[in-house]
């Protein structure tokens, strides 16, 4: 396969000090159209997620694959890996590293800020890396960060494998009181992918992030299960990511 990316140096950190891993960058084949960040899942790397990338023929999108920075992780009793913020047991009743959140949120709206003006922006990821677009999805619509900084990035496509929504509790609220973040909701594309059999992140999570999603206001998310599925991606998953990508951003496709 050819292999057109080129690897970025770290040294961004966050509010904790842990610095953020290697970006590689996956460049278009054809007419640049649109630019996504693709977040890679707990322990994994931006290298993996380019490789993924690469492969989808999409010769119209730039992709960005970040590292995440290497922390201690609660559900891990402490053990450290690459994770874009802490997680301890994926519940409803889960504390949320708003922190964490943030600082990553932050990084990725960095890594898309010096895009040209007519190239569509999206966040798409795998498991935590798919919490970390739809987080980035409700800073886009409130217009800022949890930390109340000005969220600066147009998103214009957010993609979620196998993830769950931060704060969805509270998101409902926040929306329902601003014109401004209530029409920024209805307009911004969002699709879902998540397994029946997902025992990394159950399936119900998945299916009640899209659901909050939409009591919020996000009227423009389209939620698929795959039965059977595990903790992992699968090629009719991802072929229904490209056509969901080519169809709403009006790409060019492989012309």
């Amino acid at each position: 396969m050819s292999y057109s990316h080129q690897s970025m140096g770290s040294g961004s950190r966050n509010a904790r000090g842990y610095e953020f891993g290697r970006t590689y960058v996956v460049r278009p084949k054809g007419k640049h159209q649109a630019t996504l960040v693709w977040l890679h899942g707990l322990g994994d790397n931006g290298s993996s997620s380019s490789q993924l990338m690469e492969s989808l023929h999409l010769p119209n999108i730039k992709w960005i694959c970040p590292t995440a920075p290497t922390r201690p992780i609660s559900s891990l009793g402490g053990f450290t890996c690459t994770a874009w913020f802490d997680v301890g047991e994926i519940s409803e009743d889960g504390h949320d590293d708003l922190e964490g959140l943030d600082a990553s949120a932050s990084h990725i709206a960095n890594l898309l800020s010096s895009e040209p003006a007519d190239v569509i922006v999206g966040i798409g990821g795998f498991s935590m890396g798919a919490a970390i677009s739809l987080y980035s999805a409700t800073c886009y619509a409130l217009g800022r960060y949890g930390t109340g900084h000005n969220y600066p990035i147009n998103l214009r496509a957010v993609v979620g494998l196998s993830g769950w929504l931060p704060g969805w509790k509270s998101l409902r609220g926040k929306i329902e009181c601003s014109y401004e973040a209530a029409r920024r909701a209805s307009s911004l594309p969002i699709i879902l992918t998540h397994g029946t059999s997902d025992d990394v992140v159950p399936y119900r999570f998945g299916e009640k992030s899209a659901q909050s999603l939409g009591m919020a206001g996000f009227r423009q998310v389209i939620f698929k299960q795959y039965e059977g599925l595990g903790h992992y991606t699968v090629p009719k998953e991802l072929d229904e990511v490209v056509h969901w990508l080519t169809t709403r951003l009006g790409l060019e496709g492989s012309r």
